[in-house]
């Protein structure tokens, strides 16, 4: 038992020590290296003194535990948002992710996943601990075997590390923990630098100074729509599993468009983030700077630069509103997008249940934002922000679209909602989950062009995009950023204006249309529509 229990201590140090922190690179030929770190540390441990020992052992154990943690943020990340923890900025996230999981399982399940997180911590900090301790004490009571084991590993590593010997493509001598550590050093010194410089290019701004009767002249007279639909990535029109059914949603709304006297032109846009953190995206496309973290986030909303929907404010022609769902509190922003009157979910009216974490279908939103504001009489023409949610992960249940009349208060959602399927069954399964989340794209699409066929008129212009790339189980290890975008108009000199982007007309953007960053397109956009640059 005592020689089972030291070969499992053993074997959780090197685990801790060779752990990857990417899904894609736990391989066996990984976990089967030699960590010089290792090596190096029962050096040290052999010529200490007991008490020395002991207090070196819990250290080293403390920091194999830290990083193993970290280590097991970046597999979650690196899962979801397509990149590693930032142990500067992310530790806000948990309060998302919190709300999310509220959302989506119920208080009672949320506060068991919690239970269970700080637990399984616990017990990685104390099992790394007593390991590391226990084989100390092991090299202590045999110090001239260990002396010369440890002196033998030495040269082999050296060895090897000198003629890079490979098993498997990988090399043998392993330094990963050393490099793991230098990395989050040079992650956090980057992101501090990058704070700071990030602080003075927002400063700049191509039409910070000009005056509203410059801006956006062409378009005067319009309704503008700019529209979010939660995850509505590249991923949705080209993969296998999802792109049939999206495909021919998109291609029928189109014919649905051009029936009703509109047209289309379609894009992509490379998003400042991955999988969640849709306000980085949403920020990004209305600010015309890259926000892809939440320092940026920060530093942007908490200062005076100009965004896309604030210029149409700032001339003083447009009411513009935002319709807002997924805000379930107070939202300070809508003063920094330069939104007269913000809707979020309390206020949109909305009597039915929840779908997942979607506090409400997007038709209901469409319908409310139709009563709210654009049905109703008006000195001014609207510009309106609107966030479509329920392509939002999980996936399920999806709501129906139903006859618009019915809609009402949203209690008609009730058995659409029982009759759904649950998370559970979708979310963990690599080809439902995708299946279901090309459904809801699908019904978000046709939520929003449904609605402008039936409630727009020849001053309608919508302008609406995906904000990210669903996460990779459902978009793929590796994808791009890419996300469609579209503008559609009734009047035929709007899309005039763009003719020269070389966009795909319709709804579907073919793979030979331009890639632009979505910081580009607010600069793009006022251009193209009258606006004149006062740095």
């Amino acid at each position: 038992m005592r020689y089972a229990v030291t070969t499992l201590a053993a074997v959780l140090v090197l685990f801790a020590l060779l752990m990857p922190n990417e899904p894609d690179r736990f391989r066996p030929a990984v976990l089967l290296r030699l960590p010089v770190e290792a090596i190096f540390g029962a050096a040290v441990l052999i010529v200490l003194p007991k008490t020395l020992r002991l207090v070196a052992a819990v250290l080293a154990g403390l920091g194999l535990g830290a990083l193993t943690v970290l280590n097991l943020l970046d597999l979650g990340f690196n899962e979801f948002l397509g990149r590693g923890f930032n142990v500067v900025l992310d530790w806000v996230l948990f309060d998302d992710a919190r709300s999310y999981l509220e959302d989506s399982m119920g208080k009672a399940a949320t506060v068991g996943v919690v239970i269970a997180v700080i637990a399984l911590v616990i017990a990685v900090f104390a099992l790394i601990i007593l390991s590391v301790v226990r084989l100390a004490d092991l090299l202590a009571r045999h110090g001239g075997r260990a002396t010369r084991a440890t002196l033998v590993a030495g040269t082999v590593w050296v060895a090897c590390s000198a003629f890079g010997v490979q098993f498997a493509g990988v090399q043998f001598a392993a330094r990963s923990t050393a490099g793991a550590v230098q990395n989050r050093v040079d992650r956090v010194q980057a992101t501090l630098k990058d704070e700071a410089e990030f602080a003075k290019i927002a400063k700049k701004d191509t039409f910070a100074n000009t005056p509203g009767d410059q801006l956006l002249t062409d378009l005067r007279g319009k309704d503008v729509i700019i529209g979010f639909i939660e995850s509505y990535g590249r991923s949705a029109i080209e993969d296998p599993i999802m792109a049939p059914g999206v495909d021919a949603t998109l291609d029928a709304k189109t014919e649905a468009l051009t029936e009703a006297g509109y047209a289309a032109k379609s894009g992509w846009l490379t998003s400042a983030t991955y999988g969640g953190s849709s306000w980085l995206g949403h920020s990004t496309f209305l600010s015309g700077l890259w926000i892809s973290n939440q320092a940026r986030y920060r530093t942007v909303t908490a200062g005076e630069h100009l965004t896309l929907t604030g210029a149409f404010k700032r001339t003083g022609a447009w009411r513009t509103v935002g319709i807002m769902p997924g805000v379930q509190k107070n939202w300070p922003e809508g003063k920094f997008y330069g939104l007269d009157n913000v809707y979020d979910s309390r206020e949109l009216g909305y009597k039915g249940p929840k779908f997942s974490w979607s506090t409400m279908p997007d038709q209901y939103a469409l319908s409310a934002y139709q009563r709210l504001e654009h049905g109703k009489k008006r000195d001014k023409p609207l510009m309106s922000e609107i966030i479509l949610t329920s392509s939002h992960q999980p996936w399920a249940p999806i709501p129906k679209t139903i006859p618009w009349e019915e809609v009402g208060d949203g209690s008609v959602y009730e058995d659409i909602q029982k009759e759904g399927k649950k998370a559970s069954d979708v979310f963990y399964d690599s080809t439902k989950v995708k299946e279901e989340y090309g459904k809801s794209i699908e019904y978000s699409v046709t939520s929003l062009i449904d609605y402008v066929v039936k409630y727009g008129d020849k001053n309608t212009v919508l302008v609406f995009l995906g904000d990210h790339q669903p996460l990779a189980r459902v978009s793929g290890n590796h994808a791009s950023r890419d996300v469609p975008v579209s503008i559609v108009a009734h009047d035929k000199s709007v899309l005039d204006k763009i003719d020269d982007w070389g966009w795909t007309d319709g709804l579907r953007p073919d793979d030979t249309a331009p890639v632009w960053r979505m910081d580009s397109f607010r600069d793009r956009f006022l251009t193209a529509y009258g606006s004149t640059p006062h740095p």
